[in-house]
């Protein structure tokens, strides 16, 4: 991918993020979070039961207990994950006038870190899909790992 491509994808974020914030959508981002978990946790059942169906008798496939109790942890760690994200974002903004920082958005944090996990989701959902028999269109899915790729190397930026 070119460098300008990643500039602007990049810069479309940030002002998705800044508009976010200002708009209050951590709360729906939040909402569509929980949904596209839901989603993803339901059609990856339905993909196990279908591969099930395809290699019968491969322990290999299908539906897996402690597969899907490990599913569920990460979307639990993910949702704690966010919870800090968003206990920085109050800090900041709450105690920033204490030190003499002039902050003027509530929360970049949770926001961010938000839209990144709705983009796994996204990503795990099209691999469901794809595990489903579905047939994907590539531009999608170059979109959206182009697009975490991106939040990855911004974020690996500035540590």
């Amino acid at each position: 991918m070119e460098k300008s491509s990643i500039i602007e994808k990049g810069f479309l974020t940030v002002i998705v993020t800044w508009v976010g914030d200002k708009m209050g959508l951590l709360l729906p981002a939040l909402v569509l979070l929980a949904m596209l978990m839901l989603l993803d946790f339901l059609s990856d059942i339905l993909a196990s039961k279908k591969e099930a169906m395809e290699h019968p008798g491969n322990k290999k496939y299908g539906w897996s207990s402690k597969k899907n109790t490990i599913e569920i942890y990460n979307k639990v760690g993910d949702l704690l994950t966010i919870l800090v994200a968003v206990s920085a974002d109050y800090l900041i903004f709450k105690f920033s006038k204490e030190i003499g920082i002039k902050v003027e958005t509530n929360t970049i944090f949770g926001l961010l870190v938000s839209i990144w996990f709705i983009i796994n989701e996204l990503l795990s959902i099209l691999e469901n899909a794809r595990r489903m028999g579905v047939t994907l269109p590539k531009f999608l899915v170059n979109a959206l790992t182009d697009l975490k790729k991106m939040i990855n190397q911004r974020s690996d930026s500035k540590k």
